[in-house]
């Protein structure tokens, strides 16, 4: 079994990430020399290397995994050389387990992440209507979740109308697509709101919606998780509502990335301390 992981994360504006870390640490609670690299195609050096590059470039280093995200996890499928059965019906891969041979195979941990933080943070909240804002990388596997979890009618909205429709057909009948300028209506009657859109973060600060159409029965989740609290939050809590932070879906997604980079059982309690130790 090995002793040693070489792993990294492909996305843009990483360099806050706390994924590395949570790897690290668990790494080294089970004896592994684990090193995790950031490829941020934000730093000059590296914007204008495409994918391929990047990911040919891992594979020729000795990587053992990567993780991906925005804005390749859809664009990274078509360069694998396998694609596991969930993230091929989702349409996105957030983890790349890379073999001895050099053999890549994608896995999406995004979703199950999504949907164990949901159950633990919000798992008694209505659920018969659900406003998803985003349908990117980490939208299609949030919205594959929120059908797993049981919601009765998600409808779907993005900057890509296309997009959105596309994934609400992938998906079934209890699924719409709406344009962003019809986000008023469907948010007012919704039991709940996700985003999953980079919105929130520090590269890009702001609320995805108007929080002012929010009641204060709806609860609010959001899978940024850096910072913890977004604008998003802050402000739907000032209304009362419950809220969902992007930890509990970012320290599930590590959890299962880590398992299967690593072979071995990661430690729930001791990740998600990581994840915490940063502060909000």
């Amino acid at each position: 079994m090995t002793r040693s992981l070489l792993l990294g994360l492909i996305g843009e504006g990483i360099s806050a990430s706390r994924t590395p870390r949570m790897h690290e640490d668990e790494g080294a609670a089970h004896d592994l020399t684990t090193i995790y690299r950031t490829i941020d195609i934000g730093e000059e050096s590296l914007a204008s290397v495409p994918l391929n590059e990047l990911l040919a470039s891992a594979v020729r280093l000795g990587f053992d995994g990567l993780n991906i995200t925005h804005p390749f996890k859809q664009q990274v499928i078509e360069l694998l050389d396998e694609v596991d059965l969930v993230a091929r019906r989702i349409g996105s891969v957030n983890t790349v387990v890379i073999d001895e041979a050099g053999r890549t195979t994608g896995h999406n941990t995004d979703a199950t992440g999504f949907a164990r933080g949901f159950e633990a943070g919000l798992g008694g909240a209505a659920r018969n209507r659900v406003v998803q804002i985003g349908a990117g990388g980490a939208g299609r596997a949030v919205a594959f979740a929120l059908s797993e979890l049981g919601v009765g009618e998600l409808t779907i909205a993005d900057i890509s109308a296309e997009r959105a429709q596309d994934l609400a057909a992938e998906i079934g009948d209890h699924v719409r697509a709406i344009s962003t300028s019809d986000l008023e209506p469907a948010i007012t009657s919704a039991d709940g709101v996700v985003n999953a859109t980079p919105v929130g973060m520090a590269a890009f600060p702001g609320t995805p919606f108007d929080t002012s159409l929010l009641d204060t029965q709806t609860w609010v989740a959001d899978v940024v998780y850096f910072p913890l609290e977004t604008q998003l939050l802050a402000e739907a809590k000032a209304k009362g509502c419950r809220t969902l932070d992007g930890s509990g879906m970012a320290v599930n997604q590590a959890i299962d990335a880590f398992e299967l980079f690593s072979g071995r059982r990661a430690d729930p309690t001791r990740m998600r301390e990581t994840f915490l130790s940063f502060g909000a």
